[in-house]
């Protein structure tokens, strides 16, 4: 329960942070959609409502259903934290290289990427259909390789390696090395997290 009402403290500071920015400025930036009552994001291939008077965010096609703190931190985090001209480079780091994240690399490394690695040990179908789902663009690394796209201009590459008899399944997520002119790099482990979630949920596993 108090990790629940601490989370809850945490996204009810960022809404009020939101509310404080300047909305058109982030229109323009982000190119949103928009109307008097809300902008709007699409984040791993669903879109997103952020209320322009509450910042409560909402998934527009199930506006019932409850948006996590890590998803509602990548958006809230993103309008705050990206710098004015922020462009990525095309060059992919491991988290550990991220600007300022080494310090979080070995707790990313088992909570991110072995939680994506162990349910998918043996199922690389499944995670090939996981990573199509979410529109992503194979490529030729890894036994399963794709680079997917957060934000339209944000991309993450997911390489993963089944296991054998030798090697347990690995996983690894790779980031744009200007990534964190867009996001904290601690904001980059929502970003992490949502992806693993995601993939898990379109293979149902």
């Amino acid at each position: 329960m108090e990790r629940q009402d601490h989370n809850e403290m945490t996204c009810a500071y960022w809404r009020e942070v939101f509310l404080k920015l300047d909305h058109g400025d982030l229109i323009r930036r982000f190119a949103l959609e928009n109307d008097e009552k809300a902008l709007y994001i699409t984040y791993f291939c669903r879109r997103y409502r952020i209320d322009r008077e509450t910042g409560i965010i909402t998934e527009t096609a199930r506006p019932e259903r409850t948006v996590s703190m890590m998803t509602q931190m990548a958006i809230l985090n993103l309008f705050y934290y990206a710098k004015p001209g922020a462009a990525v480079c095309g060059r992919f780091v491991p988290y550990r290289d991220v600007k300022g994240a080494a310090p979080f690399s070995p707790a990313f490394q088992k909570s991110i990427e072995e939680g994506l690695a162990k349910p998918f040990d043996g199922h690389m179908e499944a995670l090939e259909g996981a990573c199509r789902a979410l529109k992503g663009e194979k490529i030729s690394t890894g036994d399963v390789g794709y680079v997917i796209h957060a934000f339209d201009w944000m991309p993450v590459m997911t390489v993963f390696w089944d296991g054998d008899e030798e090697f347990p399944a690995q996983a690894n997520l790779l980031f744009d090395a200007r990534i964190t002119d867009y996001l904290h790099e601690e904001s980059v482990c929502c970003i992490a997290g949502d992806l693993m979630e995601r993939l898990r949920e379109e293979a149902e596993l």
